[in-house]
C-alpha cells in the first residue's frame, strides 16, 4: 500500500477523479480506458528531485547515441553505464566482463519511468554475464524501488556523445554476428547528428541536425508555470530568439519538464551557437529572478498565452 500511496501522490491526480479526462500519458485516450484501467498510475515528473533530471529526460527523448557512468550511491563491484538506447531497445544487459548497461529508450514502460529504470538496474546487478533484459514495466517483480532510491541526488550525468553505435560492441568481441551487424547498420543510418552546447550557465542544451533543419533543444529544470512566465517576459521584450538566425519554434513537454526548441540556420557550425545560447541563458536567469518582484504586464500575459499554444506533450 505504501508504494501505491507514494505513486498516487506523484501523479497528476487520483484515478477516481474525472475518469473521462485525457490520460496524462499523452496517448489521446480517456484516462479510464488507458492507464486508469488499472493500478499503473502515471507519474508526471518521474525524475523529480535528481540533479540529473534534465540529463535523463534528454537521454530518454532525443539523444540518439549517448552514454554516461550512472552515479549510484552504492557503486558496487560492477560498473554501471546508462545509455540512450541498447540493441533491440533492451532495458538492460550485462556484458561478458560483468559491466552493466542500462537503456533509457525501451520497448515498453509502466506509468513510472523512474521505477522502470531502477528495476532494470537491480535486475542487472543480480544477472549473469551475457544476460539481457528485453522489456521492463509493471510485470517486473522485486522490491519497490525508484531511481531516487539508487542515485546520488546531487550528481549530474557526465555524458559522452557518440557519432554512431559502435560502442554497442566491445572491441574484444571480434567478428560480429550477421544479425548484430545488420542492426548496427540500421541504427547508424538513422542517427541524427547531435552535439551538446557547452557554455557557462548552460546544461542539457543540444544542437540537433534533423536532416532538413537544425534545432537547439534545451531541457529546462524549472516548473512549467514559472518558466513560461519568464519566457513570456522575454518574448514581450523581443528577447526570446537566440539570434536573428534562430527563431523560437515552440516547446515539448517531456516527463514534467519543458524543452524549448529553436529553429536554426543549418549552414552555421554547431559551435557558433555557444555564445547566443549563453547570452540567452543569462537573459532567462534575469527574467526568472525578476518574477517575484514585478507582476506580469498585459503584453506578457498575451505572450504567455501564445507560448502555451506552441506546446506539445510527448508520451
Amino acid at each position: 500500500m505504501a508504494k501505491k500511496t507514494r505513486n498516487r501522490a506523484a501523479a497528476a491526480s487520483a484515478p477516481g477523479e474525472n475518469p473521462r479526462r485525457p490520460c496524462p500519458c499523452g496517448s489521446g485516450k480517456r484516462y479510464k480506458v488507458c492507464h486508469g484501467a488499472g493500478d499503473d498510475v502515471i507519474v508526471i515528473r518521474p525524475f523529480d528531485g535528481l540533479a540529473a533530471e534534465a540529463d535523463l529526460v534528454a537521454m530518454r527523448e532525443f539523444l540518439p547515441s549517448a552514454t554516461a557512468p550512472f552515479p549510484l550511491r552504492d557503486k558496487g563491484e560492477r560498473p554501471v553505464t546508462v545509455t540512450s538506447v541498447l540493441p533491440g531497445a533492451s532495458a538492460a544487459l550485462v556484458r561478458a566482463d560483468g559491466s552493466i548497461m542500462i537503456g533509457m529508450q525501451v520497448q515498453t514502460r509502466s506509468g513510472d519511468l523512474s521505477a522502470d529504470v531502477a528495476r532494470a538496474v537491480r535486475w542487472a546487478q543480480q544477472a549473469e554475464a551475457g544476460e539481457s533484459l528485453p522489456v521492463v514495466g509493471p510485470g517486473l517483480g522485486g522490491d519497490p524501488v525508484r531511481l531516487q532510491d539508487l542515485l546520488d541526488p546531487g550528481a549530474t550525468l557526465d555524458l559522452t556523445m557518440h557519432q554512431d553505435f559502435g560502442w554497442w560492441v566491445p572491441e574484444q568481441d571480434g567478428e560480429l554476428a550477421p544479425e548484430l551487424t545488420a542492426m548496427l547498420e540500421r541504427a547508424n543510418s538513422v542517427i541524427m547528428p547531435t552535439e551538446p552546447v557547452v557554455a557557462d550557465g548552460v546544461r542539457a542544451a543540444y544542437w540537433v541536425d534533423t536532416g532538413s533543419k537544425a534545432h537547439i533543444r534545451w531541457v529546462r529544470p524549472e516548473p512549467e508555470d514559472r518558466l513560461l512566465a519568464a519566457m513570456a517576459r522575454l518574448q514581450a521584450g523581443d528577447g526570446l530568439a537566440l539570434s536573428d538566425d534562430a527563431r523560437y519554434l515552440g516547446s515539448f513537454r517531456a516527463h514534467g519538464l519543458l524543452v524549448p526548441v529553436w529553429d536554426l540556420d543549418r549552414d552555421l557550425h554547431p559551435k557558433e551557437w555557444t555564445a547566443p545560447v549563453a547570452a540567452f541563458a543569462a537573459r532567462l536567469d534575469e527574467a526568472l529572478a525578476g518574477l517575484d518582484d514585478t507582476p506580469p504586464t498585459d503584453a506578457e500575459r498575451r505572450a504567455r498565452d501564445a507560448l502555451a499554444g506552441k506546446q506539445v506533450t510527448l508520451r
